[in-house]
């Protein structure tokens, strides 16, 4: 994703590469989603149509709700789930939104995130798009409650992670019981390893820039060795994260570039350290 973002080229089918991008233009977008703090149907057809843009077979069919029936099958082709008719999904999306803009406020926000998302993959509004949609609703609710984590919070990384495991937890509802705990419990756990891993990525380096920057593994490590050490050469790097002298200076270049690190030293005795406030 870090490298889409920076437009680079990279291997990929079209049509997962239009998914991570729709992704990454949402977060950055997501203050345009709510109106007056509230989830509305306008807002999720909204976020339907940006997050299927270019992705989806036929045009017409973002940001509109199917008209058709649908079926949820796994890998082998066999139908695991058959959601409400399509003649039930108007009424069914008007009493979902009434609760996430009513009851769901009583309950903790990560919480709510979790019925939210489930309760949408059940009613399954769309003909495709549903699961990319819960995330991004379930995003747009803890922002909308202020658990945006700066807009870099998503889920999907974990989720991704083991696909199958998603798919069981999903499918470990009693359906007639209504029982969520499997689901919830797998939804907390990934929230919480989600803000961990962010927490770990994410430095504010000064009040003036008043902006955070995530960092890919390989940067942190640079960073984490000049905060143990006080600064870093070139070989250091190379060593550090065994990698040729050009892509060390490569990375050099690129925190210095984000205004994390600063040159020091002549020609043959260059090093680099945090930059210093000013």
């Amino acid at each position: 994703m870090d490298r889409l973002a920076r437009g680079e080229k990279i291997r990929a089918q079209k049509k997962a590469r239009q998914e991570v991008l729709n992704y990454m233009n949402l977060l950055k977008n997501l203050d345009k989603y709510g109106e007056d703090g509230k989830i509305t149907e306008k807002s999720i057809l909204k976020l339907h149509e940006n997050i299927t843009h270019y992705t989806l077979e036929y045009a017409y069919l973002e940001g509109h709700y199917r008209t058709e029936p649908v079926y949820v099958v796994n890998k082998e082709g066999e139908v695991v789930y058959t959601p409400p008719p399509d003649n039930a999904v108007p009424g069914e999306m008007q009493n979902f939104i009434e609760w996430i803009n009513g009851d769901s406020k009583e309950l903790n926000p990560v919480m709510a995130a979790g019925i939210i998302h489930y309760e949408f993959v059940r009613i399954h509004p769309f003909v495709d798009g549903n699961g990319r949609t819960a995330r991004a609703l379930a995003a747009l609710f803890l922002y909308l409650r202020n658990f945006d984590i700066d807009r870099l919070f998503t889920l999907d990384e974990y989720y991704d992670n083991d696909r199958q495991d998603y798919y069981d937890a999903l499918n470990s509802i009693d359906l007639e019981e209504q029982d969520l705990t499997e689901w919830l419990e797998y939804f907390l756990e990934g929230f919480l390893i989600s803000v961990s891993e962010i927490k770990n990525q994410v430095l504010l380096f000064s009040p003036k820039i008043k902006e955070r920057i995530r960092l890919s593994g390989k940067h942190m490590k640079i960073v984490e060795y000049i905060h143990l050490n006080g600064q870093i050469t070139n070989s250091e790097v190379q060593k550090l994260l065994n990698i040729s002298r050009q892509g060390a200076y490569k990375d050099l270049r690129s925190l210095m570039d984000k205004g994390i690190l600063e040159k020091k030293g002549g020609s043959r005795s260059t090093y680099y350290v945090l930059k210093s406030e000013k």
